[in-house]
């Protein structure tokens, strides 16, 4: 496993919403430059820059129309590179956003597969053989080209897929894998990777990395194949680079595609939605949301078999949020908030911070945006103070990639770092410690203490022990008897207690604390 990855800790930033210094509305490279510091004084030593290429942005991005060059609006591949070397230089990473299954409908290889002339581009992308054959059970295009054909769509209309072949090609015109024309995607999205890791970049986030290889491809294992043989190569020229996946499952991602990370992804009913979002019934049944009782065995049912199958090959990345997910803060309460970043930060693996999430960002009601829809709410400017546009831009409002936050109260940098406790504060004190303990690594392995429902959980990182109860009841933790504990980071209030009969540690949690001891 790639050795920086056990310390790291990733912030994730939507570039088109973070700081604007040219007053255009939108967030630039420059922008990002500019607030390192910032983001080293949460305790974040990489960065993940959502996609920046040149593109139409019809999916903020995810559209790309060239792999190799960045988006106008964000700056040029100067830029961009000067971050890179500026980041290094304090001791930060930074991994792009590289979308491999799909390309935008204006990319130079999409055009010159849609001529009706064969070309070194026409197998580029998966088309049918005449204008009036659907694709069943896909989306697709028809009537958009010269060719005599339809095309397969991954998500929008404007995003062709990219050929990867079929597994079991079941019709004239599915490809197999080792057809040359698929083997020559490979090559091109190899070549892209290449370019940015040859200019500096640290690797790449890998846009829905579960997708290319199409049809009967159910465990995946065409894809696996497909990843396989693309960061082969890769790994012998570029060895410290990193790819995370947008997969999640574990098994197949690390373990079988060879990604070094995976995230643990919202989707509703699993394990990480059970944590942060349960609302669907009407009722928030959250993990973190403060009731009379809380149960973690939702969360530890899929985690844990995950957990333990990838240890030894890789890390599964936890997230506060991302640009496709719900702020957290659409719920919960930033009393809330400090207990789950802090437990996140604290298990295993490598966790992602969602610009933002840090000072209690909420999810806002707008208008979609590029594409956005229900996830434009979480992809609004970041609130630096209370000056105009909460100090993300000097232009006007109205000309604002998206409306900043217009409560008067709304959360900013500038004023949770006046508050010792501000859920800004708690943040940097959880990351610091992590990061000042070898204890809290990404490697370092995982013991579960406690993890019954109704009842504090208590986990084990080496020296160090830790508690959660998110509950408003207090509760009481039994533990060996701890010879020397010594309380390390507390938020919310325990007291401990020996029992020398029992040879017991009783700690006492108030509701909605949490607390870390170090054994010896």
């Amino acid at each position: 496993m790639i050795d920086w990855l056990r310390d790291a800790v990733f912030y994730e930033i939507y570039p088109q919403s973070f700081y604007d210094t040219n007053g255009d509305g939108i967030g630039d490279f420059k922008g990002i430059l500019r607030k390192l510091d910032y983001i080293k004084s949460l305790g974040c030593n990489a960065i993940w820059l959502n996609p920046c290429f040149d593109s139409p942005f019809s999916d903020a991005g995810y559209d790309v129309r060239d792999y190799e060059k960045t988006a106008a609006r964000y700056g040029t591949n100067e830029d961009l590179v000067q971050l890179f070397t500026e980041a290094h230089q304090k001791g930060i990473r930074i991994i792009l956003d590289l979308v491999p299954g799909h390309t935008s409908e204006e990319h130079p290889w999409f055009k010159e597969s849609g001529k009706a002339e064969k070309n070194k581009y026409s197998g580029r992308y998966i088309w049918t053989e005449h204008w009036m054959q659907p694709i069943p059970g896909h989306p697709y295009v028809a009537g958009n080209c010269d060719r005599d054909g339809t095309y397969y769509l991954n998500f929008f209309q404007c995003q062709p897929a990219l050929n990867y072949g079929f597994l079991h090609p079941t019709e004239s015109w599915q490809k197999p894998m080792d057809d040359p024309d698929c083997l020559a995607t490979r090559d091109a999205i190899r070549e892209v990777i290449r370019f940015w890791l040859s200019k500096g970049c640290d690797g790449f986030r890998v846009d829905m990395a579960d997708s290319l290889v199409k049809e009967d491809d159910e465990n995946k294992s065409g894809t696996c194949e497909v990843w396989r043989d693309i960061l082969a190569p890769i790994r012998k020229e570029f060895p410290e680079a990193v790819f995370v996946s947008e997969w999640n499952r574990p098994e197949q991602s690390i373990n079988s595609a060879g990604f070094d990370v995976d995230f643990y992804l919202d989707w509703p009913g699993n394990g990480y939605h059970a944590l942060l979002r349960d609302t669907e019934s009407g009722e928030d049944k959250s993990y973190f949301k403060k009731g009379p009782e809380s149960d973690i065995t939702r969360f530890l049912e899929e985690y844990l078999p995950r957990y333990t199958a990838t240890k030894e090959n890789g890390y599964i990345a936890l997230i506060t949020c991302n640009h496709d997910t719900p702020r957290p803060r659409r719920t919960l309460t930033p009393d809330e908030l400090k207990i789950a970043y802090a437990m996140i930060f604290t298990l295993p693996g490598v966790p992602f911070l969602y610009y933002g999430d840090e000072i209690g960002m909420r999810y806002l009601d707008v208008p979609t945006k590029e594409g956005g829809y229900t996830r434009t709410g979480s992809r609004t400017p970041m609130q630096w103070d209370h000056t105009e546009n909460c100090g993300f831009s000097k232009a006007k409002p109205e000309a604002l990639y998206l409306p900043v936050d217009p409560d008067k109260k709304a959360p900013t940098v500038e004023s949770e770092e006046k508050d010792a406790d501000s859920l800004l504060n708690v943040v940097r004190r959880v990351l610091k410690f992590r990061e000042s303990r070898k204890d809290f690594r990404s490697d370092v392995p995982l013991e579960i203490l406690q993890g019954e429902k109704g009842k504090p959980f208590v986990y084990r990182r080496e020296r160090m022990i830790c508690m959660v109860n998110p509950s408003s009841k207090e509760e009481t933790v039994e533990l060996p008897e701890l010879h020397g504990a010594a309380e390390q980071l507390i938020i919310g209030e325990i007291r401990m207690q020996e029992d020398k009969e029992k040879k017991k540690t009783k700690v006492l949690m108030h509701g909605g604390s949490f607390a870390i001891l170090k054994v010896q």
